[in-house]
């Protein structure tokens, strides 16, 4: 294989200028980069990974922390496209991707930061349910460049959709079609279930609603089983609500088998609506209204902003907010 010195003589250079242009480094003419990448490239050159890592201190490679309540791992329509998103800009980049093993069995008795430390990873990204476990607190907390997804923290710098916003957008679509009884069957209890369920409330008193107690439920996301239980109790009271809103679009799956098998009908005899417009929202009929997450632009920035983390760039502590979109389908009715 070719050498940088053999690069060097054939364009008449010194070997440091040819390992500053295959570094992309500033301080040399762009033709005379290009052309040094040109001859390495005709001559099959290819730096070697452990000598360029040692060379820059830097493992050219990031971890992904990832689990759900549900542990449906990349099944998870949601996080599966951010995280999608997050390795084709990493990879573009120059950065290989490595997951970090969730599971006790696997880990040999290693914290989350320990794992990190013996890969060397140069930097984490965090997508997962659990911020408050000790491990990835002690995580966020340590001197490895960390992004979280979906979470806010003084500790790391954070990417989320805005959930206040989409939360009131949809609430408001609701009630502009007539809708005075809406419940909500939330997710588990986290920051994003927390600024929804914050949302769902100041929207429904901005309009003077009312917000009984048996209406606004906790569940889990993703469970299609407690979504059907949770929606025959809704619809069994003697006021039952007009319109039900899922805590996620999959969610919204389970309570709709349970509506039809209860004999009713959507829109006609009760309105249903998700959130995440996920593949599966666009295919029921009704189409499913629901709230679109950019998670191309969620993975995209997360990335963007763990690299400038690792490369020592400036970048603020601001949680960068993605906006949301409403998705109008045909499953809420109007009501005169």
């Amino acid at each position: 294989m070719a050498s940088i010195k053999d690069i060097a003589k054939i364009c008449g250079v010194s070997v440091a200028t040819v390992s500053k242009a295959l570094n992309d480094k500033d301080d040399i003419g762009e033709e005379t980069k290009k052309r040094i990448k040109e001859v390495a490239k005709q001559m099959g050159y290819f730096p070697q990974y452990y000598a360029r890592a040692i060379r820059m201190n830097k493992s050219f490679n990031i971890g992904v922390l990832f689990m759900d309540e549900a542990m449906s791992g990349l099944t998870h329509d949601y996080f599966a496209n951010i995280l999608n998103s997050f390795k084709v800009t990493a990879e573009s980049k120059g950065y290989d991707i490595t997951f970090i093993n969730s599971s006790k069995k696997y880990k040999k008795g290693k914290t989350y930061l320990e794992h990190c430390r013996y890969r060397g990873l140069d930097g984490v990204v965090i997508a997962c349910i659990h911020f408050d476990n000790p491990e990835v607190v002690e995580l966020m907390k340590s001197d490895i460049p960390v992004v979280a997804i979906d979470y806010e923290s003084k500790d790391v710098i954070s990417v989320l959709s805005n959930n206040t916003v989409g939360m009131q957008e949809l609430v408001e679509y609701i009630i502009s079609m007539g809708h005075k009884k809406i419940a909500y069957i939330s997710g588990d209890v986290t920051n994003v279930t927390s600024k929804r369920v914050e949302s769902f409330q100041k929207t429904m008193k901005a309009h003077s609603l009312p917000l009984p107690e048996e209406y606004q439920i906790s569940s889990e996301y993703r469970n299609l089983k407690k979504a059907a239980i949770y929606t025959k109790q809704l619809l069994e009271l003697k006021e039952p609500p007009t319109c039900i809103i899922y805590s996620d679009d999959y969610s919204a799956v389970g309570g709709i088998g349970q509506i039809r098998a209860m004999g009713l009908r959507i829109p006609e005899d009760i309105s249903v609506a998700g959130y995440d417009d996920i593949f599966i929202a666009g295919q029921m009929q009704p189409r499913l209204t629901t709230v679109a997450q950019d998670t191309e632009c969620i993975g995209k920035k997360a990335a963007e902003k763990l690299i400038s983390l690792i490369e020592k760039k400036n970048v603020s502590l601001k949680p960068y907010i993605v906006k949301t979109e409403l998705k109008k389908g045909a499953s809420v009715r109007k009501i005169d």
